[in-house]
């Protein structure tokens, strides 16, 4: 079944460009040139994935994803922006944006992003929401309970609550790149240099809470985030 994107975007050229790249990976692609077109065109269709400019004329990609989310809380949205500003990226996720492009950008992250944000929103979220456990490899994961248990000896380590929200991020996004800046700002609620340093700081503690089981890898995505995979495993 192929897929059908949503693509917001003012300048025509680039976004005739994006629109024959999606297509040519078998996208079925609807481009429109401001906000009020996106929000008219999404009435009207029904939609996978919403990727979005954020500075267009008429209405911006920011007004036009809260009229979105009022008709639809589900579909999925990409915002793409030359700014890098914290205040946006924080903005973006407080609208429930599911991922974030800065431009320039190559085509084939942008195809990575798209095809991860479609696999994620092809799971029901609200179950992964509401999930409570987790296993990751040999571990058992109690997210209220913030205990993980490493099964073949029962061992036990007690997380602080924001080691076990960024835990259950990973375990959101298992197999998945898990962007900084989401969780930056879901976590932390702050996108800085220094909220990045010390999140490295936990980073390092999930490791070596989880490195009895060598299998279970997490591997800096550079200028991107992190990905937590677990080798030799059998999906």
């Amino acid at each position: 079944m192929t897929n059908k994107i949503l693509l917001v975007e003012d300048d025509q050229n680039f976004g005739d460009v994006l629109r024959s790249y999606l297509e040519m990976h078998d996208y079925d692609v609807t481009l429109a040139q401001d906000g009020e077109a996106g929000l008219e065109a999404f009435r009207k269709g029904s939609y996978d994935l919403c990727i979005t400019d954020v500075m267009m004329p008429k209405k911006d990609g920011f007004t036009m994803a809260k009229d979105i989310r009022t008709v639809n809380k589900d579909t999925p949205i990409i915002f793409l922006t030359a700014k890098t500003l914290k205040e946006d990226v924080l903005e973006g996720f407080k609208l429930g944006a599911d991922d974030y492009i800065t431009k320039p950008f190559n085509s084939e992250e942008l195809l990575f992003r798209v095809k991860a944000v479609l696999r994620r929103s092809s799971k029901p979220e609200e179950n992964l929401e509401n999930q409570r456990e987790f296993v990751i490899g040999d571990y058992h994961f109690d997210f209220p309970l913030r205990i993980l248990t490493y099964k073949p000896d029962g061992s036990t380590d007690k997380l602080s609550p924001k080691e076990a929200q960024l835990l259950r991020l990973f375990c959101f996004r298992l197999n998945d790149v898990l962007q900084r800046s989401e969780a930056l700002t879901k976590i932390w609620e702050d996108d800085n240099y220094f909220t990045a340093r010390s999140m490295d700081v936990f980073i390092t503690k999930i490791r070596k809470y989880l490195s009895k089981d060598h299998n279970i890898e997490i591997e800096n995505i550079h200028g991107n985030g992190f990905r937590m995979y677990i080798k030799n495993h059998d999906h």
